[in-house]
């Protein structure tokens, strides 16, 4: 079964990267600067930022749902980043070479299935977790720091 891995849109982040102090705090954000590579993986190019690179670092709500899995957690996205558009049945490295964990949501964003599994076998995890009919999307995230990394629907 086909499935689809969906980076986040560039354009919700891109005016934080000029705002001040006082509007990233009100947005729960800061500015830091890559300092290690992996590490900074951003959301919108889904691919890690190389070092040097300034990186914002914000509290992004992945599951605004009216649902007790409502959810937010710290995510980074890379100055000038451009949205990824992967290809059908495509994991990209920044997911594939981590531990990661996925969620699977119900039409009312009740979890039901949810399991860590090495990224470079997400794959054939992805279809079999789409067998159950119940499932709508999954999430995944980066299971060591917890972090959302992306959204899968079916392809």
């Amino acid at each position: 079964m086909p499935f689809q891995i969906h980076a986040l849109p560039a354009q919700t982040f891109a005016p934080l990267f000029a705002a001040p102090p006082t509007i990233l705090a009100q947005n729960h954000a800061t500015i830091v600067t890559a300092d290690h590579a992996p590490g900074f993986p951003c959301r919108v190019s889904l691919a890690d930022a190389k070092i040097g690179e300034r990186v914002l670092l914000v509290n992004f709500t992945h599951l605004p749902a009216s649902s007790p899995f409502r959810s937010s957690h710290a995510i980074y996205v890379r100055e000038g980043a451009h949205q990824a558009q992967l290809a059908p049945d495509v994991i990209p490295d920044v997911i594939a070479s981590r531990l990661i964990s996925w969620r699977g949501f119900d039409a009312k964003f009740m979890m039901q299935q949810a399991d860590v599994i090495e990224g470079h076998a997400l794959d054939s995890a992805i279809e079999a977790i789409f067998e159950d009919p119940k499932i709508e999307e999954i999430h995944l995230h980066f299971a060591r720091q917890g972090c959302f990394a992306a959204r899968v629907t079916r392809g």
